[in-house]
């Protein structure tokens, strides 16, 4: 007879290796579950292509926690109601400053609900080591995977592969995926400008208008696109977030409705 402590290893196991040959190659792997990178996810997700969130840390939310200096409110503008309500997500209108109050852990819980309900996985705890790409002409065509817990240790472990039709750079501040591009493929001409010192209201228009395809394979989201762009921050007002996931979503909607899954 199996004990317990046999039976959880084994489901777990059976479950997980479930989740990672189905995981092997996906049509999307958006690398940070901030607002940006889950609300592509849902809206992707929600087209019917095959999506997975990989999340360094052990949890979602990227900036969203901290709210304003540890308050645990931000605000969002008029833009992003018709997304809020797709979340069902709760505001508060404030009449003084005409902005809209939205609880953080509510946003953070509520988006990655959206995105899991969809159809898109979140796996937490996953490093981004590396990316896969094909030359002539260069293309990005997926990423090298780690567990945080090895990179945070230390040790030498080789990593594993996810293929995919599209790479979405989520990761905020950081750029994270993009700056192993600019260091390890010169032919890619990326060059990171770094993102500006404050300037909330025109930060929130042109971090929107430039989101989008960095290279074949390769697209930014969220505040990726200020730290490839020289453009400015914002703080607290999550707006410009938000529109740019679900901008980048319909971007690739529309790209890998025009390019089947044989040619990749």
């Amino acid at each position: 007879m199996k004990t317990l402590e046999e039976r959880i290893t084994r489901a777990i196991w059976r479950y997980t290796a479930k989740d990672w040959l189905e995981m092997s190659r996906v049509d999307v792997v958006i690398v940070g579950a901030g607002p940006a990178g889950m609300t592509a996810a849902k809206y992707l997700a929600d087209k019917g292509f095959k999506v997975v969130v990989f999340e360094r840390r052990l949890s979602f939310g990227g900036g969203i926690g901290g709210g304003g200096m540890l308050l645990h409110k931000i605000v969002v503008d008029k833009n992003v109601i018709p997304i809020l309500k797709d979340f069902n997500i709760r505001y508060s209108h404030d009449d003084e400053e005409d902005l809209y109050i939205v609880d953080a852990s509510e946003l953070m819980a509520k988006l990655a609900v959206g995105a899991i309900d969809s159809g898109a996985k979140i796996i937490t705890g996953i490093h981004i080591e590396d990316v896969i790409y094909r030359d002539a002409p260069l293309r990005i065509e997926g990423v090298v995977i780690q567990w945080s817990a090895v990179i945070m240790s230390g040790l030498h472990v080789d990593p594993l592969f996810v293929l995919s039709r599209a790479i979405v750079d989520a990761t905020g501040h950081d750029a994270e995926v993009l700056q192993i591009i600019a260091r390890k493929l010169p032919e890619s001409k990326i060059m990171l400008a770094g993102e500006k010192s404050a300037y909330s209201e025109l930060s929130e228009n042109v971090v929107v208008e430039y989101t989008g395809k960095v290279l074949p394979g390769l697209y930014i989201a969220g505040m990726a696109v200020a730290a490839l762009y020289g453009l400015p921050r914002m703080g607290p007002i999550f707006s410009s977030m938000l529109l740019s996931g679900r901008k980048v979503a319909d971007i690739i909607a529309k790209d890998l409705a025009t390019t089947s899954h044989d040619q990749h």
